[in-house]
């Protein structure tokens, strides 16, 4: 049996973002997979754009991604008590593709923040954002990095022990909602 294709979506778009670090965290805390960042630099969404020009190739490639992997993981930063526009714009272009590449879809989110709530806030938001493609979102356990730029060693791993063993909870519940 081949390995599950595992998609990550950074809601930052920053070098060294803490949301992309998590991400690969969580990869390799799931096990053997085809891991592969979603790219999110997309044009803003712009009904005229699509009808002038159609879906933009970069949105296609995204739609395509999540449609063929097994899961998905997001990792939402929170800016101003929400997640990034950039999250938000690639969720907006997505839902105008076709073939609705979210439906039953495993999807577990987390989230990083400089914040003492490490982005809890953004992730109930992004939950909420989710409703409308009916994924098959997990309940948690959840992960909320708080004070995020100090959470990993400079090899990119998480320094703490509890971090890790939720995010290893949350990775395993995921990879068991592949085979469901």
């Amino acid at each position: 049996m081949a390995d599950p294709v595992l998609l990550g979506l950074s809601g930052a778009l920053r070098r060294g973002s803490t949301n992309s670090m998590l991400l690969r965290e969580a990869a390799r805390l799931f096990g053997p997979c085809s891991f592969a960042e979603g790219d999110l630099r997309l044009p803003l969404f712009d009904a005229d754009l699509q009808e002038a020009e159609g879906i933009p190739a970069s949105v296609q490639v995204l739609a395509d991604q999540i449609a063929a992997a097994d899961a998905v993981v997001i990792s939402t930063p929170e800016y101003n008590k929400a997640p990034s526009g950039v999250l938000k714009n690639a969720l907006d272009w997505v839902s105008r593709t076709s073939g609705k590449p979210w439906a039953n879809k495993p999807v577990a989110v987390m989230s990083a923040s400089s914040g003492r709530a490490g982005g809890e806030r953004s992730q109930a938001i992004l939950r909420l954002c989710m409703v409308a493609f009916q994924p098959r979102l997990l309940q948690g356990p959840e992960v909320h990095l708080a004070d995020c730029t100090n959470q990993f060693d400079d090899a990119g791993q998480l320094k703490s022990e509890l971090y890790e063993a939720t995010l290893q909870q949350l990775m395993d519940k995921l990879r068991a909602e592949i085979g469901r």
